[in-house]
C-alpha cells in the first residue's frame, strides 16, 4: 500500500481532514479533477453506491482497478489514489446497467476501505499539490501546449474549439495539465501516474514525456500505412474493382445502363469541344461507368458531363455586318444617346474590316431610367446577336460569378456560364446590369471575380470553378451598366470603356414621350392611336411638374396613369370617343403637381446668390444665403451640408479676410462680426465641389452691401488664392439654369471644353462667362 506520507508530511503541523464516501471502482478509465465524463456501472455494489450518493450530497469516490477483470476488487486490487467526484446525472438503462455523468472535484488518497453488505465505503484524505513558481508556470504551459498542438495537428483528436476553453485555464496549471491528460489516449498506468503526481512541475514533465511518446507512435503508424498503400498493385486493384462492379450491376439488374453510356459516347464524339474539355469529359465518363447508378457521386459526375456537353464551345450566331441597317435600328429604338451609338457603330465598322476583334467591354454609366439596359438590347438587335442579361445588384457571393467547387452539394457553374448554356451561342451581347451594386462579405468579393471575365487580355481562358477547364469568353460583347462610376472598384473600372449617359433635356424628354412612350403605352393599355391626343403643353406640363428625373421611367409611369384612367372611363361608359389631354385636364388625371421649378428672387438682394448643383435627377438651382450679425468672428454653415461644402465655406471666408483691403471691407470686421452661411431646404443632404465661388460671392455681398444680380448663376470651386476650379455635370446645370430663367452663367475657364455636350439651343440662349479668378466672378455677379 502507498504510504500517505508520500503526499504530505505529518510533522508539518497540519492535520489532514478525513472524509468518507461510497466507492465505485472503475475499469480501464482514470478520472481527473474538473473533468466531466460518463461511466457505465453494472456491478450491484457499485449501483447501490451510486444510489446511496444520490440520496446524500451526490458525491462519490472513484478509483481505478489494477486488473480490470477482477469482479470483486479488494483494497489491494485498487490504486490508492483516486478522485472525489460529483454525480450530475444518473440514468438507468433497459438492460439493468446505470449510466452516470460524473465531474471530478479533487484528488484523494484512500486510508481505509470498509466492505459493507450493500456497497463499499472508503475513508480518504485530499492529496496536496506543490505549486509552480510564476516563471516555471509560463514555461511549462507553453512547452506542453506546443507539444499537444503538434499532436492534435497530426491526429485530429480534438476540435479547434477545445483550445479556446483550454486558453482560459492557463492561470490554473493543475487543471490545465489534467484537462490535456484526459483528452489523450494514454495507457491507464500512465494516466494513473499523472493522477498520483502531486508535484505540478513533475506532472508537466511527465505529461510532456507521454505526449512526445504518443506523437512518435502515431507518426510511425501513419508511415507504415502509407508504405502498405503504395505497395498495392494499381493495375490489379483496378481490374479487381471493375470485375466487382460488373458483378454488382448484374445482380442489381443495371445492365440497361450500358445504353445510356453508348448515348453519352455518341454525344461526346459529335460535340465539338476544345482538346482539354474533351479529355476531361471522356475521363469523367470512365469514372461514371465504374459507379452505381443509384450513388450520389454518380449523379454529380453525370451532371458535370451534361454541363460540358451542353455548352456552346464553338457555336456562334452569325453577326450582321450592315452598318447602315444597324444605325437605323439604334435610331429607331432610342432618341439621342449619340456617344453610345457612335461607339457601337465604330465597333461594327472595325469588325467588318478585320473579321474578328477582341470583344470590347462597354460600361454605360448614368442615372436610372435613361435607357442603359434597353440600349444593350438594341445593340443585340442591331448586330444580330442573341441578348442575355445578368443582374448583379446585391450579388455578394464570389461563386455567383466563378461557380462553386464540385465538392459542394448542389454545386453549379457561375452566372456567366449558366447564361451561355441558356442562350446556346458563344457570342451573345451579355448585359451585366447594376455592376456598381455588388457587395462583399465572408463569401468573397464578386467584383474581383469579374476581373478575369471582363479583361480582354484574360477572358480567352476564363476558368469557372465548377467546369475546371478554360472557357473562351472573348467572343462575347459585354455591356455593363451602373448608376454611379465611383462605386465601381478601380481595378474593375480600368478594364472597361466608360460611356457617360448624363440624362435627357426637357426637349429630349418631349421627343421621347411623343415618339416612343405614348404610342407604346396606348398599345399596352388596349387603346387606339386615333382615340388619344396629347397636346404639347400637356406633355411638357407632365415633364416639368409631375416628374423630376434624369431618365424617362417616371414619365412613362405618369403617361400610363393618364391612359389607364381613360381606359377605365371607356369601360365604365361603354363608349369609345376621341380624348384630348391638354394642360387644363392633366390635373384631372394626375392630381396636383408634385414638383415646382426653383423660383428666382423678384429683385437683386445682398447676400443671396444662385448656385448650380448636380443631382441624379438632373440639375438644380441652389440658393445660398449669407447674413452678418454682431459677434466675435464666428462662421456658421448650415443646411445639411457635407464636408466638402463646409470646407468650401471656410475657404471662401478665409479668401475674403485675406483680400479685405482690395474688396473695400474693414480689415478687422471679423473682430466684431459673425457670419452665417445657409443653404435652404435643410432636410436635403447637399455636398460636392461646386459651390465655393457662390459662397464667396454671398459673403462679399453681405460685407460690402452690394446686391447680387438675381439673373446670374454660378458654379465652381475656389482656392485660398482666389483661383476658380472646374466642375462636373455641366450639361445638367446649364439645362437647369435655362429652365429657371437664368440669363448669365459664370463658369471656370477650364470648363470651356465641356460646353460641346450642351445643346446649341441652350448655349445660344445663355450668356456664358468664363472666369479664372474670384475677382472676375465678383465683377460679373455684383451689382454696382
Amino acid at each position: 500500500m502507498i504510504s500517505i506520507s508520500r503526499f504530505f508530511n505529518p510533522e508539518d503541523g497540519h492535520e489532514k481532514e478525513k472524509k468518507t464516501l461510497p466507492l465505485v471502482p472503475l475499469r480501464d478509465i482514470v478520472l481527473f479533477p474538473f473533468v466531466t465524463t460518463s461511466i457505465f456501472v453494472g456491478r450491484e455494489k457499485s449501483i447501490k453506491a451510486l444510489s446511496e450518493a444520490m440520496v446524500g450530497d451526490k458525491k462519490i469516490f472513484l478509483t481505478t482497478q489494477k486488473d480490470p477483470d477482477v469482479l470483486k476488487p479488494t483494497i489491494q486490487d485498487l490504486f490508492q489514489v483516486g478522485t472525489e467526484a460529483r454525480i450530475t446525472q444518473l440514468l438507468r438503462l433497459p438492460d439493468g446497467t446505470v449510466k452516470a455523468l460524473v465531474e471530478g472535484i479533487g484528488r484523494g488518497c484512500i486510508i481505509k476501505m470498509v466492505d459493507q453488505d450493500s456497497f463499499q465505503v472508503v475513508d480518504y484524505v485530499g492529496v496536496p499539490e506543490k505549486q509552480l513558481t510564476d516563471a516555471n508556470t509560463e514555461a511549462s504551459i507553453r512547452t506542453v501546449h506546443e507539444a499537444f498542438q503538434h499532436y492534435v495537428a497530426l491526429s485530429g483528436v480534438v476540435s479547434k474549439s477545445f483550445f479556446k476553453g483550454l486558453h482560459a485555464l492557463e492561470q490554473y496549471p493543475s487543471r490545465y495539465a489534467d484537462t490535456i491528460a484526459a483528452q489523450l489516449p494514454f495507457k491507464v498506468q500512465d494516466k494513473q501516474t499523472l493522477l498520483e503526481c502531486g508535484d505540478i512541475e513533475e506532472r508537466f514533465f511527465l505529461l510532456l514525456k507521454f505526449i512526445q511518446k504518443e506523437t512518435e507512435v502515431f507518426s510511425m503508424s501513419q508511415k507504415i500505412k502509407g508504405r502498405v498503400k503504395e505497395q498495392m498493385d494499381k493495375l490489379q486493384k483496378r481490374h479487381y474493382l471493375n470485375e466487382q462492379m460488373r458483378a454488382i450491376r448484374k445482380e442489381m439488374g443495371e445492365d440497361g445502363q450500358g445504353a445510356e453510356f453508348v448515348d453519352l459516347e455518341k454525344r461526346i464524339k459529335a460535340k465539338r469541344m476544345p482538346k482539354e474539355a474533351a479529355g476531361v469529359v471522356r475521363l469523367e465518363l470512365e469514372k461514371l461507368k465504374l459507379m452505381s447508378a443509384t450513388s450520389s457521386e454518380a449523379t454529380v459526375v453525370r451532371n458535370y458531363i451534361d454541363w460540358l456537353l451542353s455548352l456552346p464551345w464553338y457555336r456562334k450566331k452569325r453577326v450582321k455586318n450592315e452598318l447602315v441597317k444597324a444605325e437605323q435600328i439604334l435610331d429607331r429604338d432610342h432618341y439621342g444617346l449619340q456617344k453610345p451609338k457612335e461607339r457601337i457603330l465604330e465597333y461594327l465598322a472595325v469588325q467588318i474590316l478585320v473579321k474578328k476583334i477582341k470583344g470590347p467591354i462597354l460600361c454605360l454609366v448614368g442615372p436610372p431610367g435613361v435607357g442603359k439596359t434597353s440600349l444593350a438590347r438594341s445593340v443585340a438587335a442591331a448586330t444580330g446577336r442573341s441578348f442575355a442579361r445578368i443582374s448583379l445588384g446585391g450579388v455578394r457571393d464570389e461563386a455567383e460569378i466563378r461557380g462553386h467547387r464540385r465538392t459542394y452539394v448542389g454545386a453549379m457553374p457561375g452566372k456567366i456560364i449558366q447564361t451561355l448554356k441558356k442562350v446556346g451561342y458563344n457570342n451573345p451581347v451579355l448585359c451585366l446590369d447594376e455592376i456598381d451594386k455588388m457587395t462583399r462579405d465572408f463569401r468573397g468579393d464578386p467584383s474581383s471575380a469579374l476581373l478575369e471575365a471582363l479583361d480582354p487580355e484574360q477572358n480567352r481562358n476564363f476558368n469557372d470553378h465548377y467546369l475546371e477547364v478554360d472557357y473562351d469568353l472573348s467572343e462575347i460583347l459585354f455591356i455593363t451598366t451602373a448608376n454611379t462610376l465611383h462605386e465601381i472598384p478601380a481595378p474593375l473600372r480600368d478594364r472597361m470603356e466608360v460611356i457617360q449617359i448624363p440624362g435627357y433635356t426637357d426637349y429630349e424628354k418631349y421627343q421621347i414621350a411623343t415618339g416612343y412612350l405614348i404610342p407604346k403605352q396606348i398599345q399596352e393599355n388596349g387603346l387606339d392611336d386615333g382615340e388619344i391626343y396629347f397636346s404639347k403643353a400637356a406633355v411638357e406640363m407632365i415633364i416639368k411638374q409631375y416628374t423630376k428625373e434624369a431618365g424617362v421611367r417616371n414619365l412613362e409611369r405618369e403617361l400610363s396613369s393618364v391612359l389607364r384612367k381613360i381606359a377605365t372611363e371607356i369601360v365604365r361608359t361603354n363608349t369609345r370617343k376621341k380624348y384630348q389631354v391638354t394642360a387644363n385636364t392633366v390635373s384631372k388625371y394626375l392630381g396636383q403637381s408634385k414638383f415646382r421649378n426653383s423660383i428666382l428672387e423678384q429683385e437683386d438682394k445682398t447676400g443671396i446668390v444662385t448656385g448650380l448643383a448636380w443631382t441624379q435627377a438632373g440639375g438644380e438651382l441652389l440658393t445660398i444665403e449669407a447674413v452678418t450679425m454682431p459677434g466675435r468672428g464666428k462662421v456658421m454653415v448650415t443646411g445639411k451640408l457635407g464636408d466638402v461644402m463646409k470646407e468650401s465655406a471656410q475657404a471662401a471666408v478665409s479668401y475674403v479676410r485675406s483680400r479685405s483691403g482690395s474688396l473695400n471691407i474693414r480689415e478687422d470686421f471679423y473682430n466684431d462680426t459673425d457670419i452665417h452661411i445657409h443653404v435652404p431646404e435643410g432636410a436635403i443632404p447637399k455636398d460636392g465641389p461646386s459651390a465655393g465661388i457662390a459662397m464667396c460671392t454671398a459673403v462679399v455681398s453681405i460685407l460690402t452691401g452690394r446686391p447680387v444680380s438675381r439673373t446670374v448663376a454660378m458654379t465652381g470651386e475656389i482656392t485660398l488664392r482666389g483661383r476658380v476650379l472646374p466642375i462636373g455635370g455641366l450639361k445638367e446645370k446649364l439645362l437647369a439654369a435655362h429652365a429657371n430663367g437664368i440669363k448669365k452663367v459664370i463658369l471656370c475657364e477650364e470648363n470651356k471644353k465641356d460646353i460641346i455636350d450642351v445643346p446649341k439651343t441652350i448655349q445660344n440662349q445663355l450668356d456664358i462667362v468664363y472666369v479664372e479668378s474670384m475677382s472676375e466672378v465678383l465683377e460679373h455677379a455684383l451689382v454696382v
